[in-house]
């Protein structure tokens, strides 16, 4: 008698056909999706609306929750909501909206605080504080789920201006900073589209004197102006302003992914069936790879201004632990190549900080901006590496590997100027290999070190600090950049500073007197080696990829000088 298994002795186990089609839904209100008529499992990401920045206060991001292996029957509809982002607020902002899918709901992300009360808002991740006093940020994960959906937003140490970050999926929004705002905490990536993706990072504060990062995953930076939006379909928190109208939050993202289930033994029919529909599930493939990625070093700052600080600076070679891709198939993964910030052009804002570098999991914050001439923007701001300090008002250096890492991204920028001495010269910004030069008595402070990597196959030093600015002709030399691409300090009139180099990371050279300008922070770089046994691909074209002689052993290498798309196969 024939089996009745098909010739397979063993248990049926229930299969999901799903084909693995994924469904991104992105218009913010209600709609159904209905599955596959063999379909029984999915996986779901469900991100809400991000929390609306305020005055000073940065929004929260959209609550953030996940199903590896949701229950579902094939051919029915099941209801989907995309929350709004909350509006900004020249007052509060406004909460974000919910998303939802089946019984799944994620909350919408809480609101920036402007004053009174001075608590930011709850949500899936809280809304930073106010900058008019003492504050507490708004509380995550509410309601309560596990695992938590979100992250507190940041509070404020006193009446200084400047308002707290708002929370993120991943981290915590930042505190206020002497008249800067906080920074947004960063999101937390999801590949279920096939590539890495990261959603819901916090909004930055708005301050008089600078604006906290956006959190990554699209958190809207903060300004000492109008506060920027979040990133639509991300859940990003709107980033805070000072003295106008916060950002609005990013809204929300549904997405869903009808799985391929097929472990242990089946009925040969059924398996026969599925390969001749093309439904049986493919193998998951996962590769280990070496990185390195260097952000984009910050701008320097103005009149004997502080050097910018160095781009973060992280690795795995040699010997560090690799990232580990996987997905269906050849892999692609998105690589952001961060910008290096613009230098300062007035003697009352700092330079901007870089913007950050990301190759999958690993995100390299972008280097502080440096310090400037008056009293509020004297001080550098924090970052991959620290901004030097500004000389007329003594600034401190921003503090380096912000958001912390280990091991750590960077280093703080120098303590700017001399107490007592007229016309005093800028700190050096942060490098990742030293902290900035602290300026002496008489002389000018170069910029800390990079670190040297032969990811490549050769050794090149990366994200050096840019030097600090001098004065004028007769007083000492302004500040030289760091090894690793960090700009010169300028003397005005006369000597310039310049431009940290493109690609290293390098942070900009702070300006002499107020007759010359500060100068940008060098852009970052990605670099990814492999086994000589994957093959590679980088998009668009500037990007290359390279097979390394012996002893390398074939190693391929894949440089990416601008953002676009890595393939491993």
């Amino acid at each position: 008698m024939g089996s009745p298994n098909g010739g397979i002795v063993g248990v049926i186990n229930p299969t999901s056909f799903g084909k693995c089609t994924v469904t991104s839904t992105i218009a913010t209100g209600s709609t159904t999706l209905t599955t596959q008529p063999g379909t029984r499992f999915v996986q779901a990401l469900i991100v809400a609306g991000g929390g609306g920045g305020s005055h000073t206060g940065g929004g929260g991001a959209g609550g953030y929750r996940t199903s590896c292996s949701f229950s579902v029957c094939g051919a029915t509809p099941y209801p989907i909501v995309v929350g709004a982002g909350g509006a900004g607020g020249a007052g509060n902002g406004v909460k974000g909206s919910d998303s939802t899918f089946s019984t799944i709901t994620s909350t919408g992300g809480g609101f920036g605080e402007y004053s009174t009360p001075n608590v930011g808002g709850p949500g899936g991740s809280g809304g930073g504080a106010g900058g008019g006093g003492v504050g507490t940020g708004g509380t995550g994960n509410s309601p309560p789920v596990s695992p938590p959906q979100g992250n507190d937003g940041g509070g404020t140490v006193g009446p200084q201006g400047a308002g707290g970050g708002g929370g993120g999926a991943g981290v915590a929004g930042s505190p206020t900073s002497t008249g800067v705002g906080g920074a947004g905490g960063a999101g937390l990536s999801s590949s279920i589209t096939g590539s890495p993706v990261t959603y819901a990072g916090g909004g930055g504060g708005g301050g008089q004197s600078g604006g906290g990062s956006g959190g990554s995953g699209g958190g809207g930076p903060g300004l000492p102006s109008t506060g920027t939006a979040g990133t639509v379909n991300t859940g990003g928190g709107g980033g805070g302003g000072y003295c106008v109208s916060g950002g609005a939050g990013g809204s929300g993202i549904v997405i869903v992914k009808e799985l391929n289930k097929a472990s242990g033994v089946w009925n040969l029919q059924s398996q026969f069936s599925a390969r001749k529909q093309g439904t049986w599930p493919e193998t998951q493939i996962s590769f280990d790879v070496d990185y390195l990625v260097v952000a984009g070093g910050g701008g320097g700052g103005m009149d004997g201004g502080g050097g910018g600080g160095a781009g973060g600076y992280r690795t795995s070679f040699p010997g560090g632990t690799k990232v580990t891709v996987t997905g269906y198939g050849p892999l692609s993964v998105p690589v952001t190549i961060g910008a290096g910030g613009p230098g300062s052009s007035s003697v009352s804002v700092r330079g901007v900080s870089g913007s950050d570098s990301v190759f999958s999991t690993i995100t390299s914050a972008g280097g502080g901006g440096g310090g400037s001439q008056t009293p509020a923007p004297s001080n550098g701001i924090s970052g991959g590496s620290g901004g030097g300090g500004g000389g007329q008002a003594c600034g401190s250096g921003g503090t380096g590997n912000t958001p912390p890492t280990s091991p750590p991204q960077g280093n703080n920028g120098g303590i700017g100027g001399t107490p007592g001495v007229a016309f005093s010269f800028g700190g050096g910004g942060g490098g990742a290999g030293a902290v900035g030069t602290a300026v002496g008595p008489s002389s000018t402070a170069p910029g800390g070190a990079g670190s040297a990597n032969s990811i490549s196959g050769c050794s090149v030093t990366y994200a050096g600090g840019g030097g600090g600015g001098g004065r004028a002709p007769g007083y000492p030399p302004a500040g030289v950049g760091g090894s690793g691409g960090g700009g010169n300090g300028g003397i005005s009139p006369g000597i310039a500073a310049t431009t940290g180099t493109v690609n290293t990371g390098g942070g900009g050279g702070g300006s002499g007197g107020s007759g010359g300008n500060s100068a940008a922070g060098g852009s970052g770089i990605v670099i990814v080696r492999t086994p000589s046994a994957r093959t590679l691909g980088a998009s668009p074209g500037t990007n290359t990829v390279t097979t390394l002689p012996a002893p390398a052993g074939g190693c391929k290498v894949a440089t990416f000088t601008v953002s676009g798309d890595l393939t491993i196969s």
